[in-house]
């Protein structure tokens, strides 16, 4: 069976875009990212590790785990750049969900001051393929706040289909109340 861990890319690429793993040294990239979108993740993130970096040498430490989180062929977490300049503009997470079948997860943050240029759905696509060709998947699931109208249109942009809602199932920072999305794509559903 194919894993993570033995299929690891040293680097995607896109029309734009380069797409990497985090590696030993990015804790100050890391802990910049935290800094600049700390409160544009903050409804939909708040689990996330960048909302609770506090210095470089902690991003550097968080940065450790990602890698053993790949080392262990548990998760796969990818920075995408731009090709021209090097600037951060999403991350892309790929998890394994059921081995057996294989199925993997998929999820996705955009870079605050990148929004709207179609960088996450090309960085997602180019993650797809890589699930799909290298990872023989059989399918790929996706879950998002039913509120992340971004987020949403970006998995239905890359060709996912609604599975299904789960109606007011989170309690946000604010105080408000928001569901989930399910998606899922199938491999012969991917168009890459």
């Amino acid at each position: 069976m194919n894993t993570l861990q033995s299929h690891l890319p040293i680097q995607l690429e896109t029309e734009r875009l380069f797409l990497r793993p985090y590696q030993s040294g990015d804790g100050c990239l890391y802990y910049q990212i935290s800094q600049r979108n700390r409160f544009h993740l903050a409804r939909y993130e708040s689990g996330n590790i960048l909302m609770h970096l506090e210095s470089e040498e902690e991003a550097e430490r968080a940065i450790q785990g990602l890698i053993a989180c790949s080392d262990a062929g548990e998760a796969l977490f990818l920075g995408a750049f731009t090709k021209v300049n090097r600037i951060f503009v999403a991350q892309i997470y790929i998890g394994a969900a059921n081995r057996a079948l294989p199925e993997y997860e998929m999820g996705y943050i955009a870079d605050v001051n990148q929004e709207g240029k179609g960088y996450v759905t090309e960085a997602a696509l180019a993650a797809l393929q890589f699930i799909f060709e290298q990872l023989d998947a059989c399918r790929v699931r996706l879950e998002c706040d039913d509120t992340n109208l971004r987020s949403l249109r970006v998995a239905e942009r890359c060709g996912f289909v609604r599975e299904g809602h789960i109606r007011e199932n989170r309690k946000n920072s604010d105080g408000s109340v928001s569901g989930t999305l399910q998606y899922g794509m199938l491999r012969r559903e991917f168009k890459g």
